[in-house]
């Protein structure tokens, strides 16, 4: 008789396909994947980690391929795209990574359906800070007036946000509440009595360009 055996996240870990990610390393490709990364298909069971920043945060990126050097070899590529609505040319960074079966099964697990979604058990995969500043640092915001942050979530259902507040919640220690946008779509809200905690997490990996987007 042949049994289903159905694994934990940390199971699936343990594949050969992990390249010896170290726990800090998978976590930084976590909040690649929530933040502005995107995973490409590549065959059946692989995929490939693609990262684009504007030209001004050229270094940022490099600061991301350099946690990563299993995976991103050589040097970022800029180049130019036309503005679809100014039609103006602006410049932009992007660097692709190896293709790897372990990208494939994190693939699988934010893009189900080919469309990418918050998983309902983020919460195990967020096993080091650097997710949650990767993930602030891309779509992240600070409000220097009201001291107050938001995370911009996009074009999720509120059901993905409730699972990304409270996983945040949990892991992190961050008091925060959930606001409809509109056209912008959800937004994690950071009232003012978690500034020093956001502070003090972010800077464990402060990158300069990036310092506009933390507390002075």
């Amino acid at each position: 008789m042949r049994f289903l055996i159905l694994r934990t996240p940390w199971e699936v870990e343990k594949d050969k396909s992990t390249m010896n990610l170290t726990k800090k390393q998978k976590s930084a490709i976590i909040g690649m994947v929530l933040g502005d990364g995107y995973l490409q298909k590549t065959g059946k069971k692989n995929a490939r980690l693609r990262l684009e920043h504007k030209a001004g945060h050229y270094d940022y990126l490099v600061w991301k391929t350099k946690i990563l050097p299993q995976l991103f070899q050589g040097k970022p590529k800029i180049l130019k795209r036309i503005h679809p609505i100014t039609h103006k040319t602006y410049s932009y960074v992007r660097h692709q990574s190896n293709s790897s079966p372990y990208l494939g099964k994190i693939r699988a697990l934010f893009y189900p359906n080919n469309k990418k979604r918050i998983p309902e058990n983020l919460e195990k995969w967020l096993r080091d800070d650097i997710a949650f500043v990767i993930w602030y640092y891309d779509d992240g915001y600070y409000y220097r007036r009201d001291q107050c942050f938001y995370l911009y979530l996009g074009r999720v259902s509120e059901q993905e946000a409730k699972t990304a507040s409270t996983a945040i919640r949990n892991k992190f220690n961050l008091v925060n509440q959930i606001l409809d946008k509109k056209q912008k779509g959800f937004v994690i809200y950071f009232p003012p009595s978690e500034r020093e905690k956001i502070k003090k997490i972010v800077e464990k990996y402060f990158v300069p360009v990036m310092a506009y987007k933390i507390p002075s």
